[in-house]
């Protein structure tokens, strides 16, 4: 479900018609998470540390309402749930977009990304299913780089408005801490880097509990 956002009434209505009518729209950030804790809840738990992170990230942009924004037709409609386009890997090295629903129950969710996992290796090809929607982040994992900063390849003629959001390896300190750097690309005529600091609060927080 969805909702058109009163543009007219909108306090940020002209800066979404300044950013939107550029060739690239989109602004990134790059930071550092702090993931001991999540590290050490996910192997109490007996389950896989990136779908640990990635429900917590979904969690924290169904959270944000601006994460929830997105561009049809020129107006703005806010979605109720938004869920995730990860890029999974096979043996093989290629790696296929999937489509994973957004839970608040880790438990079910955990199930749901597991079997997608599964379906993504026994499949080939780039896009193994439809996406009807745009209620979706695009999320992806490098977990073999510390990366520092990030970009996307992407088409300008093509209308898109969902968030990306990008993790690296982790690294572990002489200390013990253990960290990740975060890269998220949003639309600046959704939001500016108040809505995203947002966003990595929240998702901090939800890494901490």
């Amino acid at each position: 479900m969805k909702t058109l956002l009163d543009l007219e009434n909108w306090n940020r209505k002209e800066h979404f018609l300044f950013f939107k009518q550029m060739e690239e729209s989109f602004f990134g950030i790059n930071t550092t998470i702090d993931c001991s804790k999540a590290y050490e809840a996910a192997k109490q738990l007996g389950t896989s540390f990136f779908v640990y992170y990635l429900h917590k990230t979904i969690a924290a942009v169904n959270m944000i309402e601006s994460f929830r924004y997105r561009i049809i037709d020129n107006e703005i409609y806010i979605y109720d749930t938004i869920d995730v386009s990860a890029t999974l890997m096979r043996e093989d090295k290629t790696f296929g977009f999937s489509l994973i629903e957004y839970s608040s129950d880790f438990d079910v969710f955990a199930k749901t990304t597991f079997q997608e996992i599964e379906r993504i290796k026994n499949t080939s090809g780039l896009f193994t299913r439809e996406f009807p929607s745009d209620n979706l982040i695009h999320f992806s994992a490098i977990p073999w780089i510390n990366f520092t900063s990030l970009s996307h390849a992407r088409s300008y003629t093509f209308p898109d408005s969902c968030p990306k959001i990008s993790f690296g390896k982790m690294m572990v300190d002489e200390k013990g801490k253990r960290t990740m750097s975060m890269s998220v690309h949003v639309h600046h005529g959704l939001m500016d880097g108040y809505h995203v600091g947002q966003f990595i609060d929240c998702f901090q927080e939800l890494m901490n509990d």
